[in-house]
């Protein structure tokens, strides 16, 4: 698959809220994500599949998830971009127990058939 079919496909799945199906079909075992911000818990960049699903089951696990949405893919070659906004209620941290509105753009690039990277944009604020 190229890498328009490939976001078109991971876009589905997040609209339908099956983004672990997503993770578990489309990404490759090799996969590194990278996030903006990171820390000594969550360091900003992670390798191969187990730890990317355990991101995702750590950000699932520690979230109200209201609803979300995702727009794209806005393809470039071997890449291509996916804008999201979630409607969220962290359990934890600073911010715990306050509703808020995330946005943030995510690059993905995608190398036989898979996505082998993902960066993530956003503004913490401050």
């Amino acid at each position: 698959m190229d890498a328009k079919t490939i976001g078109k496909k991971l876009v589905a799945y997040c609209q339908q809220g099956q983004n672990m199906q997503a993770l578990e079909e489309l990404y490759s075992p090799d996969i590194v994500s990278i996030e903006a911000h990171g820390d000594s818990t969550m360091p900003a960049r992670m390798e191969g599949i187990a730890a990317v699903r355990g991101k995702a089951d750590w950000w699932f696990a520690n979230h109200e998830i209201h609803g979300g949405e995702a727009r794209g893919p806005f393809p470039h070659g071997q890449r291509f971009a996916v804008w999201f906004k979630f409607d969220v209620t962290p359990r934890q941290g600073p911010m715990a127990n306050r509703r808020m509105t995330i946005e943030e753009v995510a690059l993905y690039t995608v190398k036989d058939g898979k996505i082998v990277q993902e960066e993530f944009f956003y503004d913490m604020g401050g």
